[in-house]
């Protein structure tokens, strides 16, 4: 432990605003690009000649990378510092956004996105940790915690704007070049951030190694068995190492004095059930977010720009979601807010599995976008209250960092399972119809291929309301909790 943090002057008032427009603009940028990349990937799937069931891992490597990581950059960040790992995530992301932009092909692209992951991994535990660091407690930090909550609910809406309006006036390169002033002004702002004791402890490498090969390979066996078969033996091989992985995952954890994922988490039956519900309504958000995207872009025929505007009922959703059920968990138990927002988000999935290739985008895709989004909003935030309710105060940064891996998580297994049901759907009416759609010409082939992609992706949509139903019985009988919750200054 560091004297001269334990002796470090608190800030002016001027620092404060800076430090809180750095870490907010650092939040900003890390949440906006879990969606900034789905509205180009129709263009990268042109330019690259991407097959459909390669196509989400231009999303999933990062988020995979983000999610399965959270837990060991807030660790190396208690270990070495939070401020100089914050830096250092900033610097990798930031780096990783470049040579994502000047991509040569989809392979170099995907392992660029897998790199922001890593360095938004290091940097987004730490912005909440320098918070406390920084800001001293009180109305100070009860302000910085409320805008950093807001920077979530915002990144989802400019992710999905700018994200259109880049690539249909620049190029979908400049999803990722974005990202280079903003990491830039960010980095040079991080001197207003106060760097906070160290703690003492492992770093356990392994267990982050083993657990994120566990989430990769149950991903990829996932998509692949969509191309292949559930017997394919690459597949099959998949699922081996993912479970094998996850075991010895396990066994570390029970082993070891400083557990990266204390298992005692999730002992508690409300707790569980809430990191499970999350799993569930990380898939549907991400799954019909990917799914609505491609929809509007190769069926619908908008363009890039359009699009994005479009989706925006996606993020107004979520974010009136949020808002009624944060004032609803004050006067009902958690289950009552989160298993009706569960039905409504089914109700809404199910209402986009009924969409044809003429469908209006007012009377039929844009009420069927909010109710979903409305509705997993709602649950997203119950079940992130439920789950860091009655933990101790030392061990409410690890509650919540489990409740957005989780979530994280889901949205990469959602995103494969959403995938994997739409790609075959798709091919068994028309193969490769992405691609044909794309190269134009016959107009009685693009016709069919319009057909055989909608038919694809409302039977994934399909899949995603039984899936959501699921969540909602797990919600009403996992989650028996009395007590009310308090919203403070959650974020989604």
């Amino acid at each position: 432990m560091s004297v001269s943090n334990l002796q470090a002057k608190p800030l002016g008032k001027r620092q404060q605003r800076v430090a809180l427009i750095v870490i907010a603009t650092a939040q900003l940028m890390l949440v906006l690009d879990d969606t900034i990349a789905n509205i180009a990937l129709p263009s990268i799937q042109r330019e690259f000649s991407v097959p459909s069931s390669l196509l989400p891992w231009i999303v999933n490597a990062y988020i995979l990378a983000f999610g399965s990581l959270l837990l060991f950059g807030g660790r190396v960040g208690d270990l070495f510092g939070r401020r100089r790992v914050f830096k250092t995530g900033l610097v990798l992301f930031t780096g990783a956004s470049l040579l994502g932009g000047l991509g040569p092909n989809v392979e170099s692209l995907i392992a660029a996105r897998g790199l922001q992951g890593i360095g938004a991994a290091l940097a987004a535990p730490n912005a909440l940790a320098l918070i406390a660091t920084t800001f001293p407690v009180g109305k100070a930090r009860n302000s910085a915690m409320a805008v950093y909550g807001g920077m979530s609910a915002l990144g989802i809406t400019v992710g999905v704007l700018l994200g259109g309006v880049l690539t249909g006036m620049l190029s979908w390169r400049w999803v990722f070049f974005i990202n280079i002033p903003i990491g830039l002004g960010v980095l040079a702002g991080t001197g207003n951030l106060i760097e906070g004791q160290r703690n003492t402890g492992r770093l356990g490498t392994f267990g982050a190694i083993t657990g994120t090969v566990a989430l990769v390979a149950l991903t990829y066996g996932v998509t692949r068995s969509g191309e292949h078969a559930w017997t394919d033996p690459v597949t099959v091989a998949a699922f081996i190492i993912a479970i094998a992985m996850l075991l010895l995952f396990l066994f570390i954890q029970t082993r070891s004095k400083y557990p990266m994922l204390p298992l005692w988490l999730l002992a508690e039956r409300n707790r569980a059930g809430s990191y499970a519900t999350m799993l569930f309504t990380g898939a549907g958000l991400m799954g019909t977010f990917y799914l609505l995207t491609l929809f509007l872009q190769q069926v619908a025929q908008f363009s890039p720009a359009r699009t994005g505007f479009a989706a925006l009922p996606f993020s107004v959703g979520i974010i009136l979601g949020a808002g009624i059920s944060s004032k609803l968990v004050e006067r009902l138990v958690p289950r009552l807010v989160a298993m009706p927002g569960l039905l409504l988000g089914a109700a809404g999935m199910y209402w986009l599995s009924t969409l044809t290739v003429d469908s209006p985008y007012v009377g039929h895709v844009m009420p069927a976008v909010l109710l979903t989004s409305f509705g997993l909003g709602m649950s997203a935030v119950t079940m992130t209250l439920t789950a860091v309710h009655g933990v101790a105060e030392e061990w409410a940064g690890v509650a919540s960092a489990v409740v957005n891996m989780a979530q994280q998580i889901g949205a990469a297994l959602g995103l494969a399972l959403f995938t994997t049901v739409s790609v075959t759907a798709a091919d068994g009416k028309l193969p490769q119809a992405a691609m044909l759609l794309q190269q134009g010409g016959d107009p009685f082939i693009v016709a069919k291929a319009g057909e055989a992609l909608t038919y694809g992706h409302t039977t994934a949509f399909g899949a995603g309301a039984a899936l959501l139903l699921l969540a909602a019985i797990l919600a009403g009988t996992a989650v028996n909790t009395r007590q009310r919750q308090q919203a403070g200054g959650v974020a989604i």
